[in-house]
């Protein structure tokens, strides 16, 4: 298994509002509805950023540069390049992508998972 996290950055002039709305109510129904791309997507995840949470909100420090993040899960690095060179990503998911998002500004880790603890698979 293989993720994608991207943590991402909202274009400039739209508010953080704007963007946790439009990515979760237009742009997941829109990757979701392209079966092209899908059929090599195991999970996708948003997670957006608390608008009620403290200021740089980390107990850690820093600040919140990003407006939050986003996990695609692959099979392996082959689905994942299969995924995002469909035709039918590039038509459609990728014209979009730039409606909301800053792509200069996002990061993108490639990255292996290693389950340390997992609380939550011991109720299932």
């Amino acid at each position: 298994m293989i993720t994608m996290i991207a943590c991402a950055k909202r274009k400039p002039g739209m508010s953080a509002a704007e963007f946790n709305t439009y990515w979760i109510e237009r742009h997941a129904p829109l990757v979701r509805s392209v079966p092209q791309f899908m059929r090599h997507v195991r999970k996708y995840v948003q997670y957006h950023c608390d608008p009620h949470g403290p200021k740089g909100g980390s107990p850690f420090g820093g600040s919140a540069d990003y407006d939050g993040v986003g996990e695609l899960w692959f099979d392996s690095r082959e689905a994942m390049k299969a995924a995002f060179d469909e035709p039918r990503y590039l038509e459609v998911i990728r014209p979009d992508e730039l409606e909301f998002l800053d792509l200069e500004k996002c990061l993108v880790f490639i990255a292996d998972e290693f389950v340390i603890h997992d609380e939550l698979s011991k109720t299932r």
